[in-house]
């Protein structure tokens, strides 16, 4: 691991848990000290190296055999929409996004809890009030903010991203389920890229690609889409069908 950050991020490596993401598979861990808050530099500079952010938690996956989880990011100067994400910012044309800082009110927990119940049916997800929200998604240290998504009045959906030096990082997207065939999660992550290119920022990092995962391979329609292999950022090439 890379010594600067060590010097000032404490890291520590989990015993293993059951996998998020594979039912057969063991997860281990790394996470910063929780004590120590970084600021933006550092985490830019973590985000680099594979990092994320969950609540105050700054983590990467470390796991025995397994290197399924791999950092991914767009490069914004290269980004162009394909024929689908050009449809779907058509078809969202009427919607109204707007950047807010983080907030938390009864109509958002009551969404976001529409949204895990739709979504993960068995509960885990589930945030019944405010303090169990801000874990997840929040932290007092970190440059949070909101993309907003509304049809008049009506808040269809939030993708929480943090700003980083070099970019911008999406924590998580969740949005109302009556609304799905829309394609909010793409719409989302199309308005970070123009977000960040707004602000001359080069990247938009999307967390972690799992190639072929049913939840996760939808990483791979944005692209360039650029890989942390080794430790090296690459740019990933695709085999067309």
């Amino acid at each position: 691991m890379n010594s600067a950050i060590n010097k000032r991020l404490p890291l520590y490596l989990t015993p293993e848990h059951p996998c998020s993401y594979y039912t057969d598979r063991q997860a281990r861990t790394v996470f910063g000290d929780p004590r120590i808050a970084p600021d933006v530099e550092l985490q830019s500079r973590l985000a680099q190296q594979g990092f994320r952010r969950s609540g105050s938690y700054i983590y990467r996956p470390e796991c025995n055999g397994c290197r399924a989880c791999i950092a991914a990011r767009v490069d914004v100067a290269g980004f162009q929409p394909n024929r689908s994400q050009r449809r779907n910012l058509r078809d969202n044309a009427v919607l109204e996004v707007s950047i807010q800082r983080s907030w938390c009110t009864d109509s958002l927990l009551a969404l976001y809890n529409r949204y895990q119940s739709h979504r993960h049916p068995d509960g885990q997800m589930l945030a019944p009030g405010e303090t169990q929200f801000r874990e997840f998604l929040l932290s007092e240290w970190s440059d949070t903010y909101f993309l907003e998504i509304r049809f008049g009045t009506e808040l269809l959906g939030i993708s929480v991203f943090d700003r980083l030096e070099d970019g911008v990082s999406a924590v998580y997207t969740f949005y109302e389920p009556d609304a799905e065939a829309r394609g909010l999660g793409t719409f989302a992550i199309l308005k970070l890229i123009e977000l960040a290119r707004s602000e001359k920022s080069s990247r938009v990092y999307l967390g972690y690609w799992l190639p072929e995962h049913p939840k996760m391979d939808y990483k791979r329609r944005f692209r360039p889409l650029e890989i942390l292999v080794h430790g090296e950022w690459r740019r990933l090439q695709f085999k067309e069908a």
